[in-house]
C-alpha cells in the first residue's frame, strides 16, 4: 500500500520552491523576495531560462488544445500543476469544449491558495494538495472521483515536473508514469517534458543549486535518454520526443529555445 505524503499547509516565504520561481519567470506575482534571488543566481548559470519558461507554458496550452480540439479529450489530470497563471489548463480545454474536467494537483501550499481561490467558481475544475507521486491518495480523492471517468480516455499532464523529484524505484519519474497510466484507459495520453541537458556540468551546477535553495525539494536536470524511457509502451505523437518549443508550432515565426544549455525535452504518448 502506497502510504500518503504528509505535506505542509505553511508557506514559508524564505525558502524558495520550484512553482514559486516558474511563477516570477512567466511575471506571476505571487512570489518572494527568495524566490526572485534564487532566480537571479540560477540566470547566472543557465540565461535562457526566462525563455524556456515561456515556451514552456505556451507548449502545454498547445496541446490541451490539441488534445480537446484533435483527439476529443475531455478529462485532465495535471500533476505538479503550479501556481495558476494566464490561460490554465482548464481555461484553454473549456474554451473549446466546456464540457471539460480538469483536475490541479500540487503540494505547494500557496498553489493550494490562489487555486481554490481562483476556481471556486468552475464546477468542472479543482485542486488537490497532494505530492504527484502519491498515486492512490489523488485517484481515490473524492474530486478526482466526482469529475473524472476512468473507464474514458483521460490526458495525464506531467509537465516540467519531474525535474523536481529525485530517482527511486518507487517514487521517481519512471515508477510513478507506470503507476498512473497503469490506472487509466487505453487511448488516454500522457504528456511529459522535464529539463535536460547534454553538458555534464550543467546538470551537475544546477541540480546542486536547486536542491540547496530548495532545502531537497528537488531531483535532477537529466538527459534526453532518461525522458525516453517514460514513453516505452506508448505510441508517441507527432513530432516525437523534441525541444517543446517546437512542437507542433502555431506558426513559423512562434518563438523558438535558442540557446541550449539546457533545455524542456519531452511530448505527447498515447496508451495503447
Amino acid at each position: 500500500m502506497q502510504a500518503e505524503k504528509q505535506l505542509s499547509t505553511e508557506i514559508d516565504a524564505n525558502v524558495p520552491t520550484a512553482a514559486r520561481m516558474y511563477d516570477f519567470y512567466l511575471g506571476g506575482k505571487d512570489n518572494y523576495a527568495a524566490d526572485r534571488a534564487a532566480v537571479g543566481e540560477l540566470d547566472k548559470v543557465v540565461p535562457s531560462t526566462r525563455r524556456l519558461a515561456l515556451n514552456n507554458r505556451r507548449f502545454l496550452q498547445r496541446v490541451v488544445r490539441t488534445l480537446v480540439e484533435d483527439y476529443g479529450i475531455r478529462q485532465f489530470l495535471d500533476h505538479g500543476s503550479g501556481l495558476p497563471t494566464q490561460d490554465n489548463v482548464h481555461q484553454v480545454a473549456q474554451r473549446v469544449a466546456p464540457d471539460s474536467r480538469v483536475i490541479y494537483v500540487d503540494n505547494d501550499p500557496m498553489v493550494l491558495v490562489h487555486g481554490r481561490a481562483l476556481l471556486d467558481q468552475n464546477d468542472r475544475t479543482a485542486v488537490i494538495h497532494a505530492d504527484m507521486r502519491s498515486t492512490e491518495e489523488i485517484f481515490s480523492h473524492p474530486d478526482t472521483q466526482r469529475l473524472i471517468d476512468f473507464s474514458q480516455p483521460v490526458a495525464v499532464l506531467f509537465n516540467s515536473v519531474f525535474h523536481c523529484i529525485p530517482d527511486s524505484d518507487t517514487d521517481g519519474p519512471e515508477a510513478v508514469v507506470r503507476r498512473v497510466t497503469e490506472r487509466i484507459a487505453p487511448g488516454s495520453y500522457a504528456v511529459m517534458c522535464q529539463l535536460v541537458s547534454e553538458d555534464a556540468e550543467v546538470r551537475r551546477s544546477v541540480t546542486e543549486f536547486m536542491d540547496q535553495a530548495t532545502r531537497g525539494h528537488w531531483g535532477r536536470v537529466r538527459e534526453p535518454r532518461d525522458v525516453e524511457v517514460w514513453f516505452e509502451g506508448m505510441d508517441i505523437l507527432e513530432p516525437g520526443l523534441v525541444e517543446v518549443s517546437t512542437w507542433r508550432p502555431d506558426s513559423e515565426v512562434a518563438p523558438r529555445q535558442l540557446t541550449q544549455e539546457w533545455i524542456e525535452f519531452g511530448g505527447v504518448g498515447r496508451l495503447r
